[in-house]
Protein backbone atom coordinates (compact mmCIF):
# COMPACT_ATOMS: atom_id res chain seq x y z
CA UNK A 1 0.00 0.00 0.00
CA UNK A 2 1.16 3.33 -1.36
CA UNK A 3 1.62 6.05 1.76
CA UNK A 4 2.46 9.08 0.92
CA UNK A 5 4.09 12.24 3.38
CA UNK A 6 3.66 15.70 2.51
CA UNK A 7 6.37 18.48 3.75
CA UNK A 8 7.67 22.15 3.46
CA UNK A 9 4.61 24.21 3.78
CA UNK A 10 5.22 27.36 5.90
CA UNK A 11 4.38 30.94 5.96
CA UNK A 12 5.51 33.26 3.36
CA UNK A 13 5.64 36.73 1.94
CA UNK A 14 4.20 37.37 -1.62
CA UNK A 15 6.77 37.15 -3.74
CA UNK A 16 8.90 34.27 -2.25
CA UNK A 17 9.53 30.73 -2.57
CA UNK A 18 8.91 27.44 -1.01
CA UNK A 19 9.41 23.93 -1.73
CA UNK A 20 7.09 21.49 -1.06
CA UNK A 21 7.98 17.81 -0.78
CA UNK A 22 6.36 14.23 -0.81
CA UNK A 23 7.85 10.83 -0.18
CA UNK A 24 6.28 8.07 -0.64
CA UNK A 25 6.16 4.37 0.63
CA UNK A 26 6.58 1.35 -1.16
CA UNK A 27 8.47 0.09 -3.61
CA UNK A 28 6.70 0.62 -6.76
CA UNK A 29 6.73 4.20 -6.38
CA UNK A 30 8.55 4.70 -9.93
CA UNK A 31 5.71 2.97 -11.81
CA UNK A 32 3.22 6.07 -10.57
CA UNK A 33 2.46 9.01 -12.49
CA UNK A 34 2.11 11.91 -9.18
CA UNK A 35 0.18 14.31 -8.57
CA UNK A 36 0.07 17.54 -6.32
CA UNK A 37 -3.62 19.52 -5.45
CA UNK A 38 -4.58 22.05 -3.28
CA UNK A 39 -7.43 23.07 -1.40
CA UNK A 40 -7.69 26.78 -1.14
CA UNK A 41 -10.09 28.02 2.08
CA UNK A 42 -13.56 27.95 0.69
CA UNK A 43 -12.97 26.11 -2.32
CA UNK A 44 -12.97 22.76 -3.90
CA UNK A 45 -9.54 21.00 -4.17
CA UNK A 46 -8.05 21.94 -7.33
CA UNK A 47 -5.15 20.15 -9.50
CA UNK A 48 -1.87 21.99 -9.50
CA UNK A 49 0.44 19.87 -11.40
CA UNK A 50 1.33 16.06 -12.47
CA UNK A 51 4.93 14.72 -13.47
CA UNK A 52 5.25 10.73 -15.74
CA UNK A 53 6.54 8.17 -14.16
CA UNK A 54 10.32 8.95 -15.39
CA UNK A 55 9.90 12.65 -14.72
CA UNK A 56 10.37 13.53 -18.52
CA UNK A 57 6.66 15.05 -18.63
CA UNK A 58 4.95 17.34 -16.37
CA UNK A 59 2.05 19.77 -16.81
CA UNK A 60 0.89 22.91 -14.96
CA UNK A 61 -2.25 24.17 -14.13
CA UNK A 62 -2.91 27.60 -15.92
CA UNK A 63 -2.93 29.39 -12.68
CA UNK A 64 0.72 28.30 -11.45
CA UNK A 65 2.14 27.62 -14.75
CA UNK A 66 5.41 29.76 -15.23
CA UNK A 67 5.81 30.08 -11.36
CA UNK A 68 5.90 26.30 -9.79
CA UNK A 69 8.23 23.36 -11.42
CA UNK A 70 7.20 19.86 -10.54
CA UNK A 71 10.39 17.03 -10.00
CA UNK A 72 10.45 13.37 -9.05
CA UNK A 73 13.43 11.64 -7.56
CA UNK A 74 12.80 8.00 -7.83
CA UNK A 75 15.98 6.67 -6.16
CA UNK A 76 14.34 8.57 -2.98
CA UNK A 77 10.57 7.73 -3.90
CA UNK A 78 9.60 11.64 -3.42
CA UNK A 79 8.34 14.64 -6.05
CA UNK A 80 8.58 18.51 -5.22
CA UNK A 81 7.09 21.15 -5.82
CA UNK A 82 9.16 24.19 -6.17
CA UNK A 83 6.88 27.48 -5.57
CA UNK A 84 8.16 30.61 -6.75
CA UNK A 85 7.01 34.10 -7.04
CA UNK A 86 4.14 33.16 -4.23
CA UNK A 87 0.90 34.82 -4.33
CA UNK A 88 -1.53 35.59 -1.48
CA UNK A 89 -4.34 33.21 -3.79
CA UNK A 90 -1.56 30.27 -3.49
CA UNK A 91 -2.80 29.98 0.26
CA UNK A 92 -3.81 26.73 0.68
CA UNK A 93 -3.15 23.22 2.01
CA UNK A 94 -1.34 21.36 -0.48
CA UNK A 95 -1.81 17.66 -1.19
CA UNK A 96 0.42 14.87 -2.68
CA UNK A 97 -1.71 12.30 -5.02
CA UNK A 98 -1.15 8.85 -6.48
CA UNK A 99 -3.75 6.86 -8.89
CA UNK A 100 -3.23 3.27 -7.34
CA UNK A 101 -6.10 1.48 -8.68
CA UNK A 102 -9.28 1.27 -7.94
CA UNK A 103 -8.72 4.89 -5.76
CA UNK A 104 -6.39 7.49 -5.44
CA UNK A 105 -3.94 7.92 -2.97
CA UNK A 106 -3.82 11.40 -0.78
CA UNK A 107 -1.16 12.92 2.08
CA UNK A 108 -2.20 14.55 4.87
CA UNK A 109 -1.76 17.71 3.47
CA UNK A 110 0.82 20.34 3.77
CA UNK A 111 -0.42 24.10 4.81
CA UNK A 112 0.82 26.83 2.42
CA UNK A 113 -0.18 30.34 3.73
CA UNK A 114 1.16 33.58 1.57
CA UNK A 115 1.04 37.08 3.32
CA UNK A 116 0.44 39.86 1.46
Amino acid sequence: QVRLVESGGGLVQAGGSLRLSCAASGNTFRTYNMGWFRQRPGKEREFVATISRGGTNTFLSYSVKGRFTVSRGNAKNTVDLQMNNLKPEDTAVYYCNVFVFPRPVWGQGTQVTVSS
